[in-house]
Formats: C-alpha cells, structure tokens, sequence
C-alpha cells in the first residue's frame, strides 16, 4: 500500500502509547522509508509497537538533550503524542506532569525549529481543556471557543500551554506545527497498567472505557460517577489515526482542528453497552462526581476537521465498543502482565492476576 507517507521519513515521540501505536500501525502499512518511535515506556508497553523493518525504536524521553540531538536533520513528518497520563496523575504529581508534558514540547519544538525540510508537525492537545465547564445540556465544542484561565488539571493546563508554544514556534519560527485537540479516545491496545508506578491506582484503572470493560469482563460493578449522566465524544482509535494521517496530509500549518465524532454519548450509556457485550449482569453502582471535575458534559464539533482536512469519524461507538471488549478478551494475559507491575502498590488487583 503506498500513501502520502510513502518513502518518508517519520517520527512519532510517545509511539508506543496507545494512539501512537495505532498510528505507526498505519503509517507502516504505506511503506515509509523510516518510522522513528520514541517513548520512555511511562505510560506504554514496546508490545504496542509493529515488527516492521522500517521502525526504529528509541527508548527515553524527548527531554534528554542526548535523544534531540540524535534526530536526524531529514525528517518529513512528526506526530508529537507524549504526554503524562492523564488527569488524576497530575494532580497528583505536578512536577511530573510539567516534565513529561510541557517541557516535552517546549524542548521538541526548541529542537526542531531550524528544520528546513519538515512539512508538518501535528501537536496532540486535548479537547477537554477548552469545553466549557457544565452539568446542563452541552453544546458542541468548536476550534474558536473561549479558553479559560481556570482548569481542573495539570494535565489540562499543560495542553492548552502546549498549544500556545505551537503558536509561538509557528508565529517567530515559521515551524509548520497544527494542533489536534482530541476526544476521548477508547479502542485495541490500551493495556490497564501499562508503564510505570505514577502515584495513583489510575496508573492501573486508565480511562473509563478500558477499565469498564475488563472490569465487566470480570463481573464487577461498573462506578458512574455522577450517576452516569457525564457525557463525552468518543471517538475510536483508527478514527484517531486516520484524523492524525489526515492532520499531516491536509492541514494547515498554525491551525487547529478538533478530531471528534460529534456524538455526545453519556457515561451510563456506554456501560450499558459494555455490559450487554460482556454479558454481565452485576448491577452498576451509582457515586457522585468526582470532586475535581468540573466538564459534566462536552463533545467536540467536527465541521472544520470534515471541511479542510477530508476527516470524518466512521465508526459508531456501539461498533468500537463490540471490536474493543473482542481485543480485551483476546489480550487478558498482557493486560494482567501489566497489571502485575503495580501489585506492591495496588494489593487489591492481585485477585486479577490469578
């Protein structure tokens, strides 16, 4: 299959993760001439990664001025993807969420500035950064919403001061980085536990839906928090990527672009659907919201992405599901490896481990 990233030379910093993995996936399967993966394995696992001749994997963080300088000069396309996972953890460490967030992009578009031969850069950011902050009805989120100076996370904070640096290094640099703001983003190979011990039982329990499904798989309860009324915009992995590919292909430098279903579907709803798949029949368990969590209901409005880069998310989110609770079955064994790492911290999941 030959493509616009055919005989290119590609990087992608956090590739191993679970949207970058995804989309080395796919850019492999268009024949570059070089896939470079970087990624300190914080929040991932090298399984993730495709055994292709054409990858070459560097472990580490794009902080250490040892793996800038090893970029080569001659690079075509980069996907900037890393980020410290996700908000509980940076809440709960700052510091580490300054280092492998903003200091991440500040230190890779310090690096790549000078690039002559660059086409694009494509910044991942976060769409819950700019949705506004509500319990009522939502409306969808656009690129040109307001942004706040007041957020829930670290994590939040750092996306938005990432998007500004990309505004900054295309404005005084001419860099041709845009920025993607993402959904939620659910689907095969996000592994429960992967990575390292990063200070919470999120480490283990990552985004609702990877942990609602082996948790059904399990027969467990399902927690809604805030009685399952939150809504999101969930938008399958391969959706994700192909957004990504597009972003590079199409968009225009010093842009943003929201890469979204445009479906807002509650939390209730999509543990409905979890447990009918899984077949199970424990009864959900309803908590109030979780008490840093302002953005009751949000989801992302996908016009300009559909109009300017010839994007559109295709899969339902009934489909996704079905194919991610199928990938989670069939992957138990890495899952409670990962898992495993984190049993001295976490006592309580070794009833999983068997």
């Amino acid at each position: 299959m030959t493509g616009h990233f055919t005989n290119r030379k590609l990087l992608i910093v956090g590739g191993a993760g679970f949207v970058g993995s995804n989309l080395a996936h796919m850019l492999v399967a268009q024949a570059p001439s070089k896939l470079i993966v970087i990624d300190n394995l914080l929040s991932s696992d090298p399984v993730n990664l495709p055994d292709d001749p054409a990858v070459e994997f560097r472990f580490g963080s794009i902080t250490d001025d040892r793996m800038l300088r090893s970029l080569p000069d001659d690079l075509d396309f980069v996907w900037h993807l890393a980020c410290y996972h996700g908000n509980q953890s940076s809440i709960a460490d700052p510091l580490a969420d300054h280092e492998n967030n903003t200091l991440t992009t500040l230190k890779l578009f310090e690096r790549l500035k000078a690039s002559s031969r660059l086409t694009k850069v494509v910044y991942a950011a976060a769409g819950c950064a700019v949705a506004e902050k509500t319990y009522d009805d939502a409306r969808p989120t656009s690129e040109d919403a307001p942004v706040s100076l007041h957020h829930d996370s670290p994590y939040s904070i750092s996306k938005i001061v990432g998007e500004m640096y990309a505004n900054y290094y295309f404005a005084r640099h001419g860099l041709p980085v845009l920025k993607t703001r993402f959904q939620n983003v659910y689907g095969p190979r996000e592994i429960l536990g992967a990575g390292r011990w990063r200070g919470t039982p999120h480490t283990v329990w990552r985004n609702v839906t990877p942990t609602f499904i082996f948790r059904s798989l399990m027969g467990e309860a399902l927690q809604l928090d805030n009685g399952g009324n939150t809504s999101r915009d969930f938008i399958f992995v391969e959706d994700m990527a192909r957004g990504l590919m597009a972003a590079a292909e199409h968009g225009e430098a010093g842009e943003v672009y929201n890469l979204a279903s445009g479906r807002e579907t509650t939390i209730g709803e999509v543990a409905a659907l979890i447990n009918d798949m899984t077949g199970n029949r424990t009864a959900v368990e309803l908590r109030p919201a979780r008490d840093w969590d302002r953005s009751g209901r949000r989801f992302g409005d996908p016009t300009k992405a559909r109009e300017k880069l010839g994007f559109e998310a295709r899969v339902p989110v009934e489909d996704g599901l079905r194919r991610t609770v199928a990938w989670t079955r069939d992957n138990l064994d890495t899952i409670r490896r990962c898992m495993a790492n984190h049993r001295s911290q976490m006592p309580e999941i070794r009833k999983y481990l068997g």
